[in-house]
């Protein structure tokens, strides 16, 4: 038995497999998390599992854990192993998906990584953590300034607004010029789900294959996807469970 944990920017996501079977899977918001189950001590860090209710005292006695973790330095967590956030996901997307040759592009709270995947082995990778503009606080933002749910926001991707700001920051401020125009707020939230496809391309030019699996907690935007089929040329594979792949990478990688 094996739990996975990826402590990401924005969930903490949980999961608890024997061999290929996943038996339970779990979240709880970052932050929350660790203010009410971590702490520090002597330079590790120590996560009260079991009295977070994810795992019973036995499951977390008798089960390996592996964790991975948002940022570029390692998560040194007690009593764990700690791997890559890319060889997680990389892990993740070939156990849900049983594909040995694949692109992965793996959008998450606050980065966007692009794998290259051959016989089911990593050959090359791009991360982009400097801005969080294709990411899914990038939507949160814009969500916000459009006072729309996110459910709401990845519904439309018909006639987009154009919206050719690079940065986050500078992307609010574009929106709320177009909002002032009196561009319908479908348009705009087509715009916003497109700014995301304009920003990933680039990254998935320099990998290309015949499949691209998509995984993180953006992968639900169902707009943001269909866009990105018209633009890829990549047959799209979203695997059962997007937002805890790298938790299922974690607790199926040996």
């Amino acid at each position: 038995m094996r739990i996975g944990i990826d402590l990401g920017s924005r969930k903490a996501k949980f999961a608890l497999m024997r061999g290929g079977e996943i038996l339970r899977l779990a979240d709880l918001d970052t932050i929350a998390f660790y203010k009410k189950y971590g702490r520090i001590v002597d330079d590790e860090l120590s996560l009260d599992l079991e009295g977070s209710g994810i795992f019973s005292a036995d499951e977390l006695r008798e089960a390996q854990i592996t964790v991975t973790g948002y940022g570029r330095n390692s998560i040194n967590l007690h009593g764990a192993r700690v791997i890559s956030e890319i060889k997680a996901h990389v892990a993740g997307a070939r156990t849900q998906t049983g594909l040995a040759d694949f692109t992965l592009l793996d959008m998450g709270g606050q980065d966007t990584k692009v794998a290259q995947v051959v016989a089911g082995r990593l050959t090359d990778f791009v991360m982009n953590d400097k801005c969080a503009a294709s990411s899914g606080r990038y939507l949160e933002n814009m969500a916000a300034v459009l006072e729309v749910s996110l459910d709401e926001l990845s519904s439309h991707c018909d006639e987009p607004v154009a919206l050719d700001a690079t940065c986050g920051i500078f992307g609010e401020s574009e929106l709320i010029g177009q909002i002032l125009r009196g561009y319908p707020v479908a348009r705009l939230c087509a715009g916003v789900n497109l700014t995301l496809v304009k920003r990933v391309m680039p990254m998935l030019k320099r990998f290309p294959s015949d499949t691209l699996v998509i995984t993180g907690g953006v992968a639900l935007n169902g707009a943001m996807i269909t866009l990105l089929r018209a633009q890829c040329g990549m047959e799209i594979i979203i695997p059962k469970h997007p937002q805890h792949n790298g938790a299922i990478g974690c607790a199926s990688n040996g």
